[in-house]
């Protein structure tokens, strides 16, 4: 039996959490919800997931500084990012760092699939 892939939700707010997690079941992925970057780091969200979907500004550790510290301890996951904030430096700065997508708040349910799968097709 194969596993299904473990999408990691890493946002601060309570209600955009539970809207990714119903999103990413009904997709057909297991869903994990982390209050924040630390929470993720600490838990075994970063060796047992496949994806993450990482708010940009969190209180603690951003979602950048999450990506850096990912790419600093050699676990390339794929991130899509969402933000309320989106900008240009932004989305080149994190897509260049490796990034599927950066999402603004709120976010067309179809670009968030297509950035998922995107996402996922890279872990194979």
């Amino acid at each position: 039996m194969t596993r299904l892939p473990i999408i990691s939700i890493v946002d601060d707010d309570a209600a955009v959490r539970s809207a990714l997690d119903a999103l990413v079941r009904s997709l057909g992925y297991e869903a994990r919800a982390f209050e924040s970057a630390e929470a993720f780091l600490n838990g075994d969200g970063a060796d047992a997931t496949d994806c993450v979907i990482l708010d940009v500004q969190m209180p603690g550790m951003s979602g950048p500084q999450l990506q850096a510290r990912l790419i600093e301890d050699g676990r390339p996951i794929p991130i899509v990012f969402i933000t309320a904030f989106p900008h240009d430096d932004l989305r080149r700065a994190v897509l260049a760092l490796g990034a599927i997508a950066l999402l603004g708040k709120p976010w067309e349910g179809q670009a968030l699939v297509d950035a998922l799968e995107a996402a996922l097709s890279t872990r194979h």
